[in-house]
C-alpha cells in the first residue's frame, strides 16, 4: 500500500475552476453593491398600491370619492388633485385631512369643485394620486372627468 504517496499528494481543485469561482463571486458582489450605490434598492418598496375608486357627483357641487376595493392605503400618501377645493390648508387635498388615516374599502370623502358655486364644468378632471413615503414615486390611482 503506498501510504507515503497518499500523504505527499499535492493535487487540489483545478486552477481553472478556482478562477471561474473568483470571477463569479466578484460579479455578484459588484451587482449587489452597485444596486445599493445607485439607489435602486430603496425603490423596491415604492410600488403603487392596487386600489379601485368610484366617483359619485350630485350634479351640483359635491363629488363623493369611494374606495371600492384593493389594498389599504395610508391616507397621508393620497391626495385629491384637479378642480377641487379643500378648505384644510395644512394638508391641502390629502385624504387623511378629509377622512381617515387609513383608506379601506368602503371609505369615502366628499370634495367640492374649485368654484364651490357653479359645480363642475365640462372637462373638469379629479384624480386620486398616491405618492410614496420617500416622495420619489407617484401614481394616479383613479381619474374622473366631468362630461356634461
Amino acid at each position: 500500500m503506498q501510504i507515503k504517496r497518499i500523504f505527499t499528494e499535492s493535487r487540489a481543485v483545478s486552477p481553472v475552476i478556482g478562477v471561474i469561482l473568483m470571477v463569479a463571486i466578484t460579479v455578484i458582489l459588484a451587482a449587489v453593491i452597485g444596486t445599493f450605490v445607485l439607489g435602486l434598492g430603496d425603490q423596491v418598496g415604492d410600488t403603487a398600491p392596487q386600489a379601485s375608486f368610484t366617483f359619485d357627483y350630485d350634479g351640483q357641487t359635491e363629488l363623493t370619492i369611494t374606495h371600492e376595493s384593493g389594498a389599504q392605503i395610508d391616507g397621508d400618501l393620497v391626495t385629491i388633485a384637479g378642480n377641487v377645493n379643500v378648505t384644510d390648508a395644512g394638508d391641502a387635498n390629502k385624504w387623511s385631512s378629509l377622512g381617515s388615516d387609513t383608506i379601506s374599502a368602503g371609505e369615502s370623502v366628499v370634495v367640492q369643485d374649485d368654484t364651490a358655486s357653479d359645480g363642475f364644468e365640462n372637462g373638469d378632471t379629479v384624480r386620486v394620486v398616491w405618492t410614496s413615503e420617500s416622495g420619489s414615486n407617484s401614481a394616479t390611482l383613479q381619474r374622473w372627468t366631468y362630461n356634461a
